[in-house]
C-alpha cells in the first residue's frame, strides 16, 4: 500500500504550517464526513466516513448516472483521456505519497486505454442478430446503473475498477483503501471535466460502509475486487442478493492489474437490451 512521506517540509519561520486533512469526495465536492471523525494515515488527517456518507454518495451518484449514461461515447472518451492528462501533471504528488513511477505510468495508460475503448465497447459487446421474418433484432449494451466499488489500495487498482465502470456509462460510489492516493485522485477528477457525482470517493473502513452499500435498494451493482477477507465478501453478497445486485467477487489470490484487463472489467458492468423493429415503411 502506497505511504505518504513522514517528511514534512518545515514551515517557514513566523509561520505555521498548514496541515492537509483528506476529506470525502461526493458530487463533485470535498465535504468532511457528517460525522465530524477522523483517522489518522501515516499522520495525515483523514475523514472517517459513515452511513450518512454513504447514502448521500448513493444519492449523488444517482442524480448524475441519467446524463452520465446520455452523453455520447466519445465524450465519455475525452473525460477519461483529460484525467489522464491530469493525473500525468500531478506526477510529483502522487510521487511524494509513494506511488512508484512505473505503476503511476501504468495507472495514467490505463485512464487512456480505457478512453480509447468508449466508443467501440458497443459494437463489440452488441450488435444485429439474424432473425426469420421483415424485422431488425439488435442488442445494445446499456449501463447496470449506480455501482458501488470496494476499491484495492493501490492507484493502479483503483483506476482499474473505476474505469471500466465509468467509461461504460455507470456512476461509482467508491470505498477506498489508500485514502491519501485516492483523495488525491479524487483531486484529479475534479479538474477533469469529470460531472460531479460520476465518481465519489468515501474514505474509512469498508467493513462499516459497505454493508450498507450491499444492501442499497438505488445501489444495482456491487463490485468486491477490494476486499481482502472471505468472510466479509460472502456476508456483502448476502446482502447483495436482497435486492438482486450484480455482484463482481473478489479474485482469489488478488488480481495483477499490470496484466491486460480486456474486456471483462466494461461488460461486467453492461446490460443487454435487444429491440425489434420492423423493416420496411
Amino acid at each position: 500500500m502506497p505511504k505518504s512521506s513522514s517528511v514534512k517540509a518545515p514551515a517557514e519561520p513566523g509561520r505555521l504550517s498548514v496541515r492537509k486533512t483528506y476529506k470525502l469526495y461526493i458530487g463533485g465536492a470535498f465535504p468532511r464526513s457528517e460525522s465530524g471523525r477522523t483517522y489518522l494515515v501515516d499522520g495525515d488527517n483523514v475523514a472517517l466516513a459513515s452511513r450518512k456518507d454513504a447514502r448521500d454518495a448513493v444519492l449523488a451518484a444517482r442524480a448524475a448516472q441519467p446524463k452520465w449514461a446520455g452523453a455520447t461515447a466519445y465524450n465519455r472518451g475525452q473525460v477519461l483521456y483529460r484525467i489522464a492528462e491530469m493525473t500525468e501533471a500531478r506526477r510529483a504528488e502522487f510521487t511524494a505519497l509513494g506511488v512508484r513511477s512505473s505503476e503511476l505510468s501504468a495507472a495514467v495508460d490505463r485512464w487512456v486505454w480505457y478512453a480509447g475503448w468508449s466508443d467501440k465497447i458497443a459494437q463489440v459487446a452488441g450488435g444485429a442478430n439474424p432473425v426469420a421474418g421483415p424485422f431488425f433484432n439488435i442488442s445494445a449494451p446499456e449501463p447496470t446503473g449506480v455501482v458501488a466499488v470496494v476499491a484495492p489500495p493501490s492507484l493502479l487498482g483503483l483506476v482499474s475498477v473505476v474505469a471500466p465502470a465509468i467509461v461504460t456509462g455507470n456512476t461509482v460510489v467508491v470505498l477506498a483503501a489508500g485514502p491519501q492516493v485516492a483523495i488525491t485522485l479524487a483531486e484529479v477528477l475534479a479538474t477533469s471535466d469529470v460531472p460531479g457525482g460520476v465518481v465519489n470517493l468515501l474514505t474509512g473502513r469498508y467493513a462499516e460502509t459497505a454493508p450498507w452499500l450491499a444492501s442499497h435498494d438505488d445501489v444495482n451493482a456491487i463490485d468486491l475486487t477490494g476486499v481482502d477477507h472471505p468472510d466479509v465478501a460472502v456476508e456483502l453478497e448476502r446482502a447483495a442478493a436482497g435486492t438482486l445486485k450484480r455482484v463482481i467477487r473478489p479474485v482469489t489470490g488478488g488480481v495483477d492489474f499490470t496484466a491486460d484487463p480486456g474486456l471483462r472489467p466494461m461488460t461486467a458492468l453492461l446490460e443487454t437490451k435487444t429491440v425489434w423493429h420492423p423493416k420496411g415503411y
